[in-house]
């Protein structure tokens, strides 16, 4: 059977006492896709309340991997999400969370979101995020009654990033958030590439570390079903 990938996204299109203009970033969703599509995995998305998400970053398009995600079975997956309530989550080999402001939003505290995450993870699956996309791992308890990302490895957007992006728009700082929970937090140059593993944890920093995820979620996929 081919492994297979649950990819949760937020259904938010605004942000901030602005009103400011968001959903998931382009690049964040479709790179990570296009790894999880090369390595013939079956792919399935849900959203917070099955409601059609909505997109950044439009004006990306003409990136390859972004292009194809647009044109091919992936916005159309996507904008098609079934509620995340109304699946059962168990017979997935990995779940991703993309980012985009739109999670700042919905994913710090929904209940349900943190009770599958902490099922993939206590049940040995792989969990990833990238940039904002680490939020859901926020406020996630294991049953031991620790917070999911104490004592991790964790990368996701920086204060540094944030401040020159969208400090204004966001309830709260991420990496600060991150950091309070005991997450050992890994900044890199603002805009690298940054991905990184901690068992079966894979974070990435911002849109330039979205593909390094999806390449490092395809690996552990692979050692554990080989």
């Amino acid at each position: 059977m081919k492994p297979k990938v649950l990819i949760i996204v937020s259904n938010a299109n605004t942000i901030g006492p602005n009103n400011r203009r968001t959903g998931i970033f382009l690049p964040e969703v479709a790179h990570p896709y296009a790894e999880f599509e090369k390595a013939d995995y079956e792919i399935d998305f849900v959203s917070l309340t099955g409601e059609s998400p909505f997109l950044d970053a439009l004006n990306l398009s003409d990136d390859p991997d972004n292009l194809k995600f647009l044109t091919g079975k992936g916005w159309e997956k996507m904008h098609s999400a079934p509620k995340l309530s109304s699946i059962n989550t168990d017979d997935y080999d990995a779940v991703f969370i993309p980012g985009g402001l739109a999670p700042m939003v919905d994913m710090p505290e929904n209940t349900e979101l943190k009770k599958i995450i902490a099922g993939f993870y206590e049940s040995n699956r792989i969990v990833g995020a990238v940039c904002h996309g680490p939020v859901s791992l926020l406020n996630v308890k294991l049953s031991d009654g620790n917070y999911l990302v104490n004592g991790k490895n964790i990368a996701s957007f920086t204060t540094e990033e944030e401040d020159n992006y969208a400090k204004n728009d966001v309830p709260f700082d991420l990496q600060t958030a991150l950091t309070e929970q005991g997450a050992i937090f890994h900044a890199a140059e603002p805009w690298s590439a940054n991905s990184i593993v901690d068992g079966n944890l894979v974070t990435g920093q911002n849109p330039a570390s979205a593909k390094g995820v999806g390449e490092k979620m395809v690996t552990l996929i692979e050692s554990k079903n080989s």
